[in-house]
């Protein structure tokens, strides 16, 4: 199984309390996430967050239905969690959530690491799409945070 990475670090103009107290709500996923996924949170809110938590979502990838259920396997409030993949559309999915305060405001740092199915398939179209469909995700991600937090 051949792993990837996607590291991102973005500085944010707020505290670490305030970035943290909207990551510690799941339900917040969906306002991170481009319309064109059709991203919605199937367990009900509020979301109790802690390590054991197990949260369910829907999403379209490429316009096919895909059910997402994520572990929270890792929780420290307010400087890290991390989520893992229990069913989803890839083979692997790990997401580590950092927060550091830097004075007023707050380093966050995502760390994806993460397996395709379909071994040398599924290799081809990460370079082929994949790889630039994550990119533009948390991309729109990381403008969607600064407009949410303020």
């Amino acid at each position: 199984m051949k792993l990837y990475t996607l590291q991102r670090t973005q500085k944010l103009p707020f505290s670490i309390d305030h970035v943290f107290s909207f990551f510690d709500r799941p339900e917040n996923l969906e306002k991170m996430t481009p319309s064109m996924l059709k991203f919605q949170m199937l367990t009900p809110p509020p979301v109790d967050m802690h390590v054991g938590a197990v949260i369910d979502y829907t999403l379209k990838v490429w316009s096919l239905p895909v059910r997402w259920t994520t572990l929270i396997t890792d929780y420290n409030p307010p400087h890290s969690f991390v989520d893992l993949q229990l069913k989803g559309p890839y083979a692997y999915w790990h997401h580590s959530h950092r927060f550091e305060a830097d004075g007023d405001q707050t380093i966050m740092n995502d760390c994806v690491t993460y397996a395709l199915p379909f071994s040398f398939l599924g290799q081809f179209f990460h370079a082929l799409k994949i790889k630039s469909d994550l990119d533009k995700i948390f991309d729109f991600r990381a403008k969607e945070i600064l407009k949410q937090l303020s």
